[in-house]
């Protein structure tokens, strides 16, 4: 099976599930943006805007590594958690079958 759920967290807490396909090379990023979530992505996916962040309510534990440049970006947002991650960063792949996301933008508007 090639496809996988996506479930997002609205900022009023709806939750809505998406079906993404992991068989494209897509990142949470372009896989949210293609479903008319806003996000900016100024930098266009390369770790450098942050504008791109989701905060992952479950399923945290069975993303790949954050590497020290991902991290280094989260770290100036006001607004990182335990589970921040950058959607851009994070290709869809059946290890993220079910992960819960909210999008939190930059932190800065």
């Amino acid at each position: 099976m090639s496809d996988i759920k996506i479930n997002i967290q609205d900022p009023d807490g709806t939750l809505s599930t998406l079906e993404g396909p992991t068989d494209m090379g897509l990142s949470l990023m372009e896989f949210l943006k293609a479903n008319e979530y806003e996000i900016l992505a100024t930098c266009g996916g390369m770790a450098l805007c942050a504008t791109c962040h989701v905060e992952v309510i479950t399923g945290f534990d069975k993303l790949n590594e954050i590497s020290n440049d991902e991290y280094a970006m989260l770290d100036t947002l006001p607004n990182i958690t335990d589970t921040s991650r950058l959607s851009c960063q994070l290709k869809l792949a059946s290890n993220m079958d079910n992960i819960t996301v909210k999008i939190m933008g930059d932190g800065l508007s």
